[in-house]
């Protein structure tokens, strides 16, 4: 395990206690989040080395890799499908040219649906699995990590993840390398869970976008703007995606109860969008459009 002494976004030194929970989904191993006292950013400390990460992920129902066939990872796809659609367009409402590389695209769905309307893709995903999958099925470049950091030209006008900068492990590495390899103009495009939404709060410990520890970093709207100011970008405009409260709520329930139970979960999924509503726009999960301070 490693043990972090400076927070992962501001480098300060102090930290006090926020919550301890368990990996539900997996190992039922025990975590801890800490909250940064200067910047605010939540994280899981100690937490495993980036080399021992693979076997959080090393289940067939591990969704967002592929998954078994049951009625979550139905949903999921459902969902999946048809945000696939909606990020297209947000994509292509701001792309200044073709060129678009996803960090974390998983088996490639998305990127493949961009190819199709005319993108120039490059996929990069840690896990082989999916990665193989992208390349065998959709024929797409989908390349690691490694090629990543070794990446300098070409230059994009877009750069996405999708739910994926809470997963990793050196955030200021991270949004480094995005800046080198984004043109001038070009837009980022990150979404993460808010763990300052209404349903993070109604289900505490159990709240499934926790996902300890396979999100490692839990953000918010203030932690986000931090994080990427640091880096010489400024928030455009903030999407809520407003459902992934139920989609959430639906995985909450059965970790709280140890059961499903969707008439309570899809009630609360209401609830929460409509605080977020009445409260500040903050939703389960928010998607950031981000520019460089001078582009």
């Amino acid at each position: 395990m490693e043990i972090l002494t400076n927070c992962p976004i501001c480098e300060k030194s102090h930290f006090t206690p926020f919550l301890q929970s368990i990996d539900y989904f997996l190992t039922k191993e025990e975590f801890t989040i800490v909250a940064c006292s200067n910047c605010g950013m939540k994280f899981v400390n100690p937490r495993p080395e980036i080399n021992e990460m693979r076997k959080y992920y090393e289940s067939p129902d591990y969704i967002s890799h592929g998954g078994t066939s049951n009625f979550i990872n139905f949903l999921y796809k459902q969902i999946r499908n048809f945000s696939i659609k909606n990020k297209y367009k947000l994509v292509k409402g701001q792309a200044t040219g073709i060129r678009l590389i996803d960090i974390g695209c998983g088996t490639g769905e998305f990127i493949f649906f961009c190819k199709k309307n005319g993108f120039d893709v490059t996929g990069i995903e840690p896990s082989e699995k999916p990665r193989e999958f992208a390349k065998g099925k959709y024929h797409l470049d989908v390349y690691d990590e490694l090629f990543l950091d070794n990446l300098v030209e070409p230059k994009f006008h877009i750069i996405t993840l999708w739910h994926v900068l809470e997963h990793t492990h050196l955030l200021n590495e991270r949004m480094r390398k995005i800046k080198e390899i984004l043109e001038p103009n070009g837009t980022v495009i990150i979404a993460v869970p808010n763990s300052n939404c209404w349903d993070a709060r109604y289900y505490g410990k159990f709240w499934a976008a926790f996902d300890l520890p396979r999100h490692l970093h839990h953000f918010t709207k203030e932690t986000v703007n931090f994080l990427i100011q640091n880096h010489g970008f400024e928030i455009r405009q903030i999407i809520p995606m407003k459902l992934d409260s139920f989609y959430i709520s639906i995985l909450s329930e059965k970790y709280a109860k140890g059961k499903q139970n969707y008439f309570r979960a899809i009630r609360n999924g209401i609830r929460s969008n409509n605080f977020a509503k009445k409260n500040g726009e903050d939703y389960s999960s928010l998607i950031f459009i981000l520019k460089l301070c001078n582009g």
